[in-house]
């Protein structure tokens, strides 16, 4: 296995257990207000709002690193005349 892999499987496995540890803890609820793009208050379960945060970092984060390879893909023993 590749450790770089391993590496980045252990940094999400930890983040996810801080959001479950959060989510357990905090079970009040939490006001939410955005007045540009939300009209009215959000009131949400703590452990709700931290899933929804968490699902837009990673999303912004896998939008924001696709498609930025060199491309390479392909041929990896060369093939030369």
């Amino acid at each position: 296995m590749n450790a770089k892999l391993l590496l980045k499987t252990i940094f999400l496995l930890v983040v996810l257990f801080f959001l479950v540890l959060m989510g357990r803890e905090n079970r009040g609820t939490v006001d939410f207000s955005l007045p540009p793009v939300l009209p009215k208050k959000l009131t949400l379960p703590a452990a709700q709002m931290y899933f929804a945060f968490f699902a837009v970092g990673v999303l912004t984060g896998t939008i924001m690193t696709a498609g930025g390879g060199k491309g390479g893909g392909g041929g990896g023993k060369g093939g030369g005349k």
